[in-house]
């Protein structure tokens, strides 16, 4: 099957990515796409974009070039319990949020530290996606994640950076597959993001579908092979009104 959509994608907003959106845009024609995403890092991540960045994307239009343009936001995970430096009036704007661990955000815990941090983004509405849940330097406990993933209705993304040799996460391919196997035995869904940071990797899921091969996993848990899969992870009441204060998961015991 052939997918559809990339939500993962960084423009030079992001501060150490090299593609204008338009030159995102062209390529995601070229990969015959039905749909892109913007999803440049958050502020906490150094060289990101002010927060005045992410509330004027309501000038980007809904398509261009015949792709569907989907507003995000990659948010970064600060502490143990999730929570995202992305405020409520500003996720509400937007169509998805990615929430993902960072390094120059957040310094790698324990496995059940790193755990719960994902599972406590998981908890903030706007969250649809979890990136790259895949890089040792932040183990995790996959069986646990899965399960959130699982009841919060949130996608974990299979990200094609990752499994490159290039990649400064370690081991990414092998837990993967880890979470793969776990996700299929649950019947929970995945997305495949590319990660790209230059225009020729828009909608590049080579690696990740070699993986899937691999494992035989089933495509219909494959979230990128339908349009379904997309209005899955897409905020369908994303406006431009809201209310400000944090979006954090509740406060722990």
């Amino acid at each position: 099957m052939k997918p559809l959509f990339d939500l993962h994608v960084h423009t030079i907003s992001s501060g150490h990515a090299y593609s204008s959106l338009k030159e995102n845009i062209e390529a995601a024609r070229e990969r015959g796409l039905s749909a892109v995403g913007i999803s440049d890092h958050a502020p906490e991540m150094p060289g990101a974009s002010h927060i005045f960045h992410f509330t004027n994307l309501k000038v980007v239009r809904e398509s261009l070039l015949g792709v569907r343009i989907c507003r995000g936001i990659e948010a970064n995970i600060l502490d143990f319990y999730g929570t995202i430096d992305v405020e409520n009036r500003i996720a509400r704007k937007l169509h998805f949020l990615i929430a993902s661990l960072h390094t120059p955000c957040i310094q790698p815990g324990t496995a059940e530290e790193n755990t719960r941090a994902l599972l406590g983004a998981m908890k903030n509405p706007w969250v649809k996606i979890i990136g790259h849940p895949d890089d040792d330097r932040y183990p995790l406990d996959y069986e646990e994640l899965v399960s959130g993933a699982k009841r919060e209705k949130v996608a974990l993304e299979i990200n094609n950076s990752s499994f490159r040799a290039s990649s400064a996460r370690q081991n990414g391919r092998k837990n993967a597959a880890l979470m793969l196997t776990i996700c299929r035995r649950e019947g929970v869904p995945v997305i495949l993001g590319s990660d790209a940071h230059i225009w020729y990797d828009v909608g590049e899921f080579s690696l990740c579908r070699e993986l899937l091969d691999e494992l035989d996993f089933p495509p219909e848990l494959v979230l990128n092979y339908t349009l379904e899969g997309l209005d899955f992870v897409l905020n369908s009441g994303a406006s431009t009104e809201g209310e400000d204060g944090p979006l954090a998961p509740p406060s722990p015991e």
